[in-house]
């Protein structure tokens, strides 16, 4: 069993025949000076606001229900929130990315890659462990002095990418997955530094808050860089099968990254005292399904001109795929598709 672990490839087939791309510029020669894990310091949780999420940033908390049930309760949904990003962390880092920078480091991606880029997947790893140590930490350090406490892992429900995932991996040939935890993480970790981006500007949260995310989003800006190169990698080095057959998954993938967790909200909303209906309620109108699909659009408006930019918009099928997830539309007949 271990050994066939230690074989195994994400990308099945004789990488030597596969078509290699050879250029690669590392952002990691100053990863000493500048990686979290070597540089920054333990951020110790704060309390110096009540305020724990960006409420823009979870519109259940804006809903008429929940508001009724006062400030209180609104605050502590927030404070909720927080420890589903923290535990999100952990659990992307764990599952989706560590995994992949790990094969990749040992030259088994299933592509020939050049040696500093196996090299960098190293301190990517080690990166990625750092975020999801430090997120399980604070999370606990918040628990402590709010005297909230999150909920245990067993009783929180599996994340919905995890789940999504799997329905992905379902939906592909057999013999193309192990596939979609390369493209999953390549999905994620470009557009990562994205979200980041608003929570260290918003200075009604705590300042450790702001802190821990701020560290985390300076790692994710190289981690994008290096997630970008390698689907420059990846993409010419598939067969037109897999094109084919991975193509139409990419933006199952974004929406498995970006879409809510509905049944995370809906358990939290379910705690407050609301009834199923009401809790239904409150996330199909805090979360009407064209709001989320523009949203979803705007955030992943980066990774679909890389993936434009790869070629696997030249595919029917995966341009359907697109269109159909509203990541892309057409223009009048006649006209070129936009992204």
């Amino acid at each position: 069993m271990y050994q066939l672990m230690a074989r195994q490839t994400l990308l099945r087939g004789d990488a030597s025949i596969r078509q290699r791309t050879t250029a690669y510029s590392s952002r990691y020669e100053r990863w000493e000076d500048l990686s979290s894990v070597r540089r920054r310091p333990r951020r110790d949780f704060r309390p110096a606001s009540d305020l724990f999420f960006p409420p823009e940033l979870h519109p259940v908390v804006l809903h008429p229900l929940v508001a009724a049930k006062g400030e209180a309760v609104v605050k502590a949904l927030l404070l909720c929130r927080l420890y589903d990003y923290l535990d999100f962390t952990v659990d992307l880092e764990t599952y989706a990315v560590i995994p992949v920078a790990a094969q990749i480091s040992r030259g088994r991606s299933g592509l020939i890659l050049p040696e500093q880029m196996m090299a960098d997947a190293y301190k990517i790893v080690t990166d990625e462990a750092w975020h999801a140590q430090f997120s399980y930490d604070f999370a606990r350090q918040i628990a402590d002095s709010t005297r909230i406490p999150r909920a245990a892992a067993g009783d929180a429900g599996m994340p919905a990418f995890i789940k999504r995932l799997d329905e992905m991996r379902e939906d592909l040939p057999p013999e193309v997955r192990g596939l979609e935890a390369l493209l999953f993480a390549i999905v994620s970790e470009t557009l990562i530094s994205g979200i980041l981006s608003d929570i260290p500007r918003d200075d009604r949260l705590p300042g450790s808050v702001r802190e821990l995310v701020r560290d985390h989003a300076a790692d994710e800006g190289r981690h994008h860089v290096y997630f970008r190169s390698l689907l420059e990698h990846l993409w010419p080095a598939l067969t037109p099968h897999e094109r084919r057959a991975i193509g139409p998954q990419v933006p199952a993938a974004v929406y498995a990254f970006l879409e809510p967790d509905y049944a995370q909200t809906f358990r939290h909303l379910r705690g407050i005292g609301l009834t199923e209906a009401e809790a239904d309620q409150v996330i199909a109108e805090s979360w009407p399904e064209q709001t989320v699909r523009r949203t979803i659009a705007e955030a992943a408006a980066p990774v679909v001109r890389y993936f434009a930019g790869a070629g696997a918009l030249d595919d029917a099928r995966t341009l359907d795929s697109f269109e159909r997830a509203g990541l892309v539309a057409r223009q009048p007949v006649g006209g070129e598709v936009a992204w």
